[in-house]
């Protein structure tokens, strides 16, 4: 079985953001990254599928030149190899801030692999828009699922079906039987993450890593999201004096704590 996991390349979490001059994106200067939390479990649920009976763990990753470091970390912890498709933050493509985009852009790169199975991250940590991975199964003809916990290849099905348990609310879950190929996003915390060894980061090394320009991939379509303009969020204070006696000055302040602060 070749699965696909793609991949991304997200700002730590401890990172202290600042926007870059022209407003458009985050400064990157001394900024720290790393592989996006819900990708993570998405490449974990691979590596398990493989372990349990055999074929390849191909990562797929669309970002800049510092991506690449992304790349090897997912190549340490067990993937065979790597695809890179290689643009930057805002470009004519819009494969960043536009999920169609990218799943075009994805969609094409992954035409010469023909993989049973895509896992994805149910989001990303940075725009959090959960939609590229259901958006590249219908541009790629894929049945597709989301939120899953986990995923087993159906015994005695010649391999090309598999069962999966999505997350629902209040505590349900749902069991569903799977064609492939198919495309699936993957639930954080749905299993325990492994580290890499050391023995995972020397083989990284020697793996290979196949890099595809972007301008190759991108169609003549225009972005169907622009962003415009991103600023950190301005903080204000306010004060208001409730006039009238103790019990209508305090009717007031329910009012306020109810329908404008939200707090009750």
């Amino acid at each position: 079985m070749k699965i696909v996991v793609a991949i991304k390349q997200v700002p730590a979490r401890d990172s202290q953001l600042k926007v870059n001059s022209s407003g458009t994106w985050i400064a990157d200067a001394d900024l720290a990254w790393e592989i996006n939390e819900p990708d993570a479990y998405a490449l974990e649920a691979a590596l398990q599928l493989r372990e349990k009976s055999t074929g390849e763990v191909v990562v797929l990753c669309a970002g800049p030149d510092s991506a690449a470091q992304t790349i090897r970390e997912a190549l340490a912890k067990g993937a065979d190899r790597a695809i890179h498709i290689e643009a930057l933050h805002g470009n004519a493509t819009g494969v960043f801030t536009d999920p169609l985009a990218l799943a075009r852009v994805m969609a094409k790169a992954l035409e010469s692999e023909k993989p049973d199975l895509i896992l994805t991250g149910l989001q990303s940590d940075d725009l959090g828009y959960g939609q590229t991975g259901v958006i590249l199964a219908e541009v790629m003809g894929l049945p597709h699922a989301t939120i899953i916990m986990n995923v087993e290849v159906v015994p005695n099905g010649d391999g090309n079906r598999i069962k999966v348990k999505r997350e629902l609310e209040d505590g349900w879950f749902q069991h569903v039987e799977m064609p492939l190929p198919a495309l699936l996003t993957i639930q954080s915390g749905a299993t325990k993450l492994r580290y890499a060894t050391l023995m995972g980061i020397k083989k990284a090394k020697t793996k290979g890593v196949k890099r595809i320009p972007a301008s190759e991939l991108a169609g003549p379509d225009q972005p169907s999201i622009r962003l415009d303009r991103i600023y950190i969020p301005e903080k204000t204070k306010h004060s208001q004096i409730f006039d009238g006696s103790p019990k209508e000055a305090a009717a007031k302040l329910v009012e306020k704590l109810r329908f404008e602060a939200r707090v009750l």
